[in-house]
């Protein structure tokens, strides 16, 4: 079955990752903007994006010498008409983005906004209009305002709700006429593998356990979802908001039915912010969790009606690879774990040691299909891997083709099987800061930005191999992925 006329082929970026000019603008500081790039020979002592109180506070100690790769991305900020020609050169028909939550209100507390920032984005959506692209928004992609994260712990604290909802209702009134496509958090269910990262606080300052605390911050962020797209709904007469997760597909690593069994709880576990965020419900599965683990929620006030009337569009995912699962004591890994070190024989791996896996993705798609019955945007997926620059200024990423084209023919499988799949975004569409490792080195770009993990280079675009197969894969609506 041939792709809808309609479907919205892009891809993903994010502020944090992509845009760069930080202290430029009056911009305030993200807490994202204190993970600094740690080198490979060191992340067995240190994980960069799990920040602790003892690191932060170094952090900020030593702020002119640590390299802080996220505060100058890839500088979106002084190329974003350049960036854009180039995904309109390509045919985009949507582009997936964040905007900057201390960029519009530096602390999270100002009543106005900043209006540099403010201009700063009607400009780009002026530009991706210039194109034809339909800017796919998403309110939030893990930063919030460092202040936030010092004075009330972040998510931790119900108070981030009305600041998030005076930042997302100033979104929507400001640039509704622009936008059409909202995604309220980005990967909501990622605060469980990191909090710092996702939940912009440290768990270690709780008077909750570790765990509480996760999920009491989570339960904060699903509150603000839903009032945010209630609002949207009173105040929008057009456009679609969804909602986000990191979708881990999973396998049990034996028939035996106890690896079955964890493997059905280790997806219930991932799909339990979706089926809130789509159903309007605790599902019992998670219920049961908390119940068995002693974890305590102190539930905001009316929010079963909150959640029932904060219903998304759409569902939407990142998928990169696949897992198995076993319930064995010396195979168990934790629950809802994003790196897992089981090993499936059946599939090939990326050299960050990710499982290569487009039947997975048919599967999953599959089964959100039948689960939820609302349109399904695939809006990250994507090959990091080294990109050589040649000496005529060529990236020769035929491994990215194949993983690409592999993918995509997953997605037209599954749109066969009657799966309603509105678009699909490849992530870092023009090279970026890598998220886990905040490198340059692990790309994923159909445009190769020359820079480097230190911040070195010119910062100058060149078209890959895949830029021109992307582009004809869009002009032929995915009917010619060769």
């Amino acid at each position: 079955m041939a792709f809808n006329e309609k479907f919205l082929w892009g891809g993903a970026t994010s502020a944090s990752q992509f845009e760069g000019g930080y202290n430029e603008g009056g911009r305030g500081l993200s807490h994202m903007d204190y993970i600094r790039r740690v080198k490979k020979a060191d992340k067995e002592k240190v994980f960069p994006i799990n920040v602790t109180v003892d690191m932060f506070e170094d952090h900020k100690k030593h702020e002119d010498e640590y390299n802080f790769a996220f505060r100058r991305g890839v500088d979106f900020y002084h190329h974003y008409k350049e960036d854009i020609a180039l995904l309109g050169e390509m045919g985009f028909k949507t582009f997936r983005m964040s905007i900057s939550w201390s960029r519009l209100f530096p602390t999270g507390l100002e009543e106005k906004p900043c209006e540099d920032g403010v201009q700063f984005y009607h400009n780009v959506f002026k530009e991706c209009h210039k194109y034809g692209i339909e800017p796919l928004v998403t309110m939030i992609h893990y930063e919030i305002p460092v202040y936030l994260t010092e004075t009330i712990n972040g998510w931790e604290s119900p108070k981030m709700i009305d600041y998030f909802l005076h930042y997302t209702k100033f979104l929507i009134d400001e640039y509704k006429d622009e936008v059409n496509y909202w995604i309220t958090f980005n990967e909501i269910n990622m605060i469980m593998n990191s909090s710092y990262l996702g939940g912009g606080m440290f768990v270690e300052k709780s008077k909750k356990t570790p765990e509480a605390c996760i999920h009491q911050a989570l339960h904060h962020q699903l509150i603000a979802s839903a009032l945010t797209v209630k609002y949207f709904r009173e105040h929008t007469s057009k456009g679609m908001i969804g909602n986000m997760i990191c979708r881990l597909q999973n396998y049990a690593y034996t028939c035996n039915p106890e690896d079955v069994l964890a493997t059905q709880q280790q997806s219930q576990f991932n799909y339990f912010p979706t089926d809130i965020q789509v159903k309007g419900t605790y599902p019992t599965s998670i219920l049961n969790y908390y119940r068995k683990k002693g974890i305590e929620i102190d539930w905001y006030p009316g929010y079963e009606s909150i959640l029932k009337e904060g219903t998304v569009d759409f569902a939407s995912i990142s998928y990169y690879h696949t897992a198995v699962i076993s319930a064995e004591l010396d195979k168990a890994e934790p629950i809802g774990a994003f790196i897992r070190n089981l090993e499936n024989p059946y599939i090939k791996m990326t050299d960050w040691g990710w499982g290569i896996d487009p039947t997975g993705l048919r599967i999953t798609l599959n089964d959100m299909n039948d689960r939820y019955g609302v349109p399904i945007f695939i809006v990250e997926n994507g090959l990091g891997a080294h990109d050589e620059l040649t000496s005529d200024n060529n990236v020769h990423d035929n491994y990215r083709i194949e993983y690409l084209r592999a993918h995509i023919q997953a997605i037209k499988e599954a749109i066969g099987d009657g799966c309603n799949v509105m678009g699909y975004t490849p992530w870092g569409c023009i090279d970026l800061v890598s998220c886990g490792d905040c490198q340059m080195t692990k790309r994923y770009g159909f445009v190769y930005v020359d820079a480097d993990d230190e911040g070195n280079g010119t910062y100058q675009r060149y078209r890959k191999d895949s830029f021109y197969w992307y582009k004809k894969v869009i002009a032929s609506n995915g009917e010619d992925l060769d």
